[in-house]
């Protein structure tokens, strides 16, 4: 009788801790004119996925595990081929890895983010499209099953070609990148540091209100508005498409480890506004240097819940509790509640 006690109470825990870690999968998509080498970086706190950087031919896709709980950034790197010395190195978004994987290891700026935290706060999913590190190619982020609000599992991110629009003296050698007024002068007030390290004195500037204007479901600055955090029930899955609308053309190269992307668009269709066409960038040498992080800690939403988004250019902000920490924590204590039912 015994026996058969322990046996249900460790079905029941098995079945607890399944439930709650379970996967979500993110789908990545390139429908740009030429390759590009997603990557993949896990924030403080979270697993690292498998992989965390590999190539994606135009016109295919790839699916990715991610475990409940997971907090990180994707974006994608361009231009990328291998120096004198055997090493891969990337025109825009090289992770300073030299390789296919990056590692660990941040985007260089400019790079246009996409952010997750998924079962955060009430296990709910949050994610968002950052351009506080500047701007490289689109990006388009959509959770399974629709949109229910404005800001509810809606489709999130940038569709524009900022490159076609970015101010000269933001623009990189040869127009790939447009960086951030952070990273092209450093001052305070752009990197909402210092004395501006908080949403009261760092206020929208001249240069955000550009990429906001173009792409107003992104983050154009650290302490920028809650209609660019976006939030669904934990447990959907993600697509993130790169170039949904505008194409820019990025050196193509082929490359294993993708699969043939379906010939429709289905529910790829985008459905934010300023997309457009715009001029066709040529590839910079590859960039250099990380953006400075702000000193904020990231977006504190109506309940007073922080997610865990880099919008900050923070990667080391650690996330809430998950489900998967909760789940680890109740199977520690299983041998405790075993003795407790066998005394």
């Amino acid at each position: 009788m015994g026996v058969a006690r322990v046996f249900v109470v460790v079905l029941v825990l098995l079945c607890i801790f399944l439930r709650e870690g379970r996967a979500a999968t993110f789908t990545f998509v390139n429908r740009c004119t030429g390759t590009v080498w997603p990557g993949i970086q896990s924030n403080a706190g979270s697993s690292r996925l498998d992989p965390t950087g590999f190539v994606l031919p135009p016109g295919t896709s790839r699916a990715v595990p991610v475990p409940s709980g997971w907090s990180g950034r994707v974006w994608a790197r361009t231009g990328c081929a291998q120096d004198g010395a055997g090493k891969m190195v990337c025109a825009t978004g090289d992770c300073g890895s030299g390789s296919l994987e990056c590692n660990g290891q941040n985007a260089a700026t400019p790079a246009t983010l996409a952010e997750f935290t998924l079962a955060g706060g009430n296990g709910d999913d949050f994610y968002d499209v950052s351009l506080v590190d500047g701007y490289n190619l689109p990006i388009l982020i959509e959770p399974a099953g629709g949109a229910t609000g404005a800001t509810t599992c809606a489709a999130a991110g940038c569709t524009a070609d900022l490159n076609a629009r970015c101010p000269a003296e933001l623009r990189t050698e040869g127009g790939a990148g447009c960086r951030s007024a952070c990273d092209a002068f450093g001052k305070p007030e752009y990197c909402c540091s210092g004395a501006y390290a908080n949403p009261n004195t760092c206020r929208p500037t001249a240069y955000s209100q550009v990429f906001k204007s173009a792409c107003p479901k992104s983050y154009s600055y650290a302490y920028d508005d809650p209609t660019s955090t976006f939030t669904c029930a934990g447990g959907r899955d993600y697509t993130v498409t790169f170039c949904p609308v505008a194409t820019p053309s990025v050196k193509s190269s082929g490359g294993p480890g993708a699969t043939t992307a379906p010939p429709t668009t289905g529910g790829l269709t985008p459905t934010l506004p300023g997309a457009g066409t715009g001029a066709t960038p040529q590839m910079p040498r590859p960039a250099g240097g990380q953006q400075g992080g702000a000193d904020g800690q990231g977006v504190m939403l109506g309940d007073n819940s922080w997610i865990a988004s880099l919008a900050t250019g923070d990667a080391s902000s650690a996330p809430p509790p998950t489900r998967v920490a909760l789940a680890l924590r109740s199977s520690l204590l299983a041998p405790f509640l075993l003795l407790g039912l066998l005394l």
